[in-house]
């Protein structure tokens, strides 16, 4: 395999000769790109960033939503030797110029209007950015802004001058050259610049193609944020080494719809999409008649026994054989039928996947390979081998990395693809990087079969006020797998014992506030109702059950909103910010503690 990024997108326009390379889709129609098509597109931008003065060891802002530009520009800048520096499109002015200013951008290209207005006033003042490229329309200010299609017929006659000239600096990377500046969204602090070369990236591709067959017939449908590695490495680098075609989702309220167009084969995902699809199925189910209400759930039941079966390795008696066949005629071909049909599998990644989800997957025909991974290590860590799945862990080390547990059951790494350090940030480095091991801030161990098991984030651990840790992902993760349940919080760190903040799954409840014939005038009205306290004690009663007397969940709270990214409350990568929950939901949490009931919550 090449030894840089460049050099995988070069051998794979060589090698595969794609007619269609990527897709997207413009007026209502799937546009199929070519391969050369897509190198070219990359040589003419590319030749117009250097006419604007952009070289090997400068720093470009990408501030867009997925879509195909995006990896041309990512390509482009990658070529000339410069640095892309991503950022999420969910991000507030503040925190662009953060970046901004911290990764000394020379270049941002933005993808709309409003990404546009959003660096204008975020760039306010720093010397360093010296343009703004759009790849959309938009009404631009001053000569420091610039149209994409401007800059590349630029390119076009640039290339025409140099035909090679792309690639001929393109031959010149080093697989040591620094390719990207990643800043970690973060659950806690300020953001830090992970520095990661070429090769800490294809390192991870090569392992990851060892180990994930792809096929030059496999379509991929891309829709995480490019702007983090799992999607950028898995979605874009690996996808183009192993021949896949590339299909970019109009958007993330598209997926579903896109799916059924494209019909993909392979997709990657993060435990929050995952667990939407497993919500918003049942939730159909339930809405059904009895008659195919209780065939579906006899058929998802008959379906989850086999696949059970599998993940202990033991072979299906000829009666449940029987039965999984018919149940995946009668279900999991309807569920398969509404992503296309022909996914092959599904990669997971970003956080822990609960083990009930991924059970739902295989039962419907839908493997879903769970792997482990941060920003800081390019990204993948351990990955689940296909036919050797075990829920609940994130599979072996993948090939060239090693992995020890230290003393306080923290997480240690060590291999090709570790980053080289903080940008900028001497201190955060020391702190991670020691004799070459990277310290991942994450609690698991390592079972007899040498998988690895996550038990939580090492500052996410509840210790109360009697001095108990309680370890709250996994209990939050059983919380949500009942399908009434689209986000859980626990809360008890320095408090005398663990309370739970549950945002419910609105549309189901009120389905079944229908059904029943409940009034209510709002959702407020609706969540302090006894009758529905009453839907949901039972869930936490069932957690609690095999649960210590520390951890138990005493009392919760329904929320009447969804926890967002937008509010701060998530991450770009839909993680819980605990610290922002806290604050914006002090007072329902107060109030649990002061209380035996609660319910229904105000936003803040």
């Amino acid at each position: 395999m090449p030894g840089t990024l460049v050099g995988i997108f070069l051998e794979a326009v060589a090698r595969y000769r794609k007619s269609d390379q990527f897709k997207r889709k413009r007026g209502g129609a799937w546009e199929s790109i070519s391969a050369e098509r897509a190198l070219g597109d990359v040589e003419r931008l590319a030749l117009g960033l250097r006419d604007l003065g952009l070289g090997a060891g400068d720093s470009v802002a990408l501030l867009s939503e997925t879509r195909y530009e995006w990896a041309v520009a990512d390509l482009a800048i990658l070529g000339l030797g410069a640095l892309t520096v991503p950022i999420y499109p969910t991000l507030t002015g503040a925190q662009c110029r953060f970046v901004l200013e911290n990764s000394g951008a020379k270049l941002a290209i933005v993808s709309t209007a409003a990404q546009l207005a959003r660096v204008r006033e975020a760039a306010a003042g720093l010397s360093a950015l010296q343009h703004i490229i759009v790849m959309d329309e938009a009404p631009l200010a001053g000569a420091k802004e610039q149209a994409w299609d401007a800059l590349t017929r630029r390119g076009t006659e640039l290339v025409a001058r140099s035909p090679r000239a792309y690639r001929e600096a393109a031959a010149r990377l080093r697989p040591v050259d620094l390719a990207t500046i990643i800043y970690t969204s973060g659950t806690t602090g300020e953001p830090k610049g992970a520095m990661l070369t070429h090769y800490n990236i294809v390192s991870n591709v090569e392992s990851c193609l060892q180990l994930m067959e792809l096929r030059t017939d496999d379509r991929c449908l891309s829709f995480l944020p490019l702007s983090h590695i799992f999607e950028r490495m898995a979605g874009l680098y690996a996808m183009l080494a192993g021949g896949v075609t590339i299909a970019y989702a109009e958007n993330l309220e598209s997926v579903a719809a896109d799916a059924v167009e494209i019909r993909p084969t392979v997709l990657m995902g993060v435990p929050r999409f995952y667990e939407k699809v497993y919500a918003r199925v049942m939730s159909n189910a339930h809405a059904q008649a009895w008659p195919r209400r209780m065939l579906f759930h006899w058929g998802l039941a008959a379906a989850t026994a086999a696949a059970r079966a599998r993940f202990a390795k033991k072979p299906l008696s000829p009666w449940l054989a029987a039965q999984a066949a018919l149940a995946d005629r009668l279900v999991g071909a309807k569920v398969r039928a509404r992503v296309g049909g022909r996914l092959r599998y599904c990669i997971s990644g970003g956080a822990p996947l609960p083990p009930r989800i991924m059970e739902f997957f295989f039962a419907v025909g839908i493997p879903v390979i769970e792997g482990y991974g941060l920003t800081e290590t390019s990204p993948v860590i351990a990955l689940n081998r296909v036919g050797r799945e075990k829920p609940g862990s994130v599979g072996p080390p993948i090939p060239g990395v090693e992995v020890r547990i230290a003393a306080n059951g923290e997480i240690l790494v060590r291999g090709p693809n570790v980053m080289q350090g903080y940008f900028h940030n001497e201190v955060a480095t020391r702190s991670a990087l020691e004799d070459g091991w990277f310290h991942t801030g994450d609690v698991g161990h390592l079972d007899g079969d040498g998988c690895l098991l996550i038990t939580d984030r090492l500052k996410d651990l509840l210790v109360t006020a009697g001095g108990k840790k309680v370890a709250p992902q996994p209990i939050e993760a059983r919380l949500k797998t009942g399908g009434w349940v689209t986000e859980a919080v626990l809360i008890g760190d320095q408090r005398p014992f663990v309370v739970c903040l549950l945002v419910p799954n609105l549309h189901r409840l009120e389905t079944e506030a229908k059904a029943r014939g409940w009034s209510y005038v709002n959702v407020l009205d609706l969540l302090d109702r006894d009758e529905v306290r009453a839907l949901y004690q039972p869930l936490i009663d069932a957690v609690n059950a095999d649960l210590a007397p520390f951890e138990k969940i005493k009392r919760f709270a329904l929320l009447p909103r969804e926890l967002s990214a937008e509010e701060g409350e998530l991450t770009p990568t839909f993680k819980v910010r605990r610290k922002v929950v806290n604050e914006h939901f002090t007072r329902v949490i107060e109030a649990l503690y002061a209380s035996p009931r609660a319910s229904g919550a105000a936003a803040r």
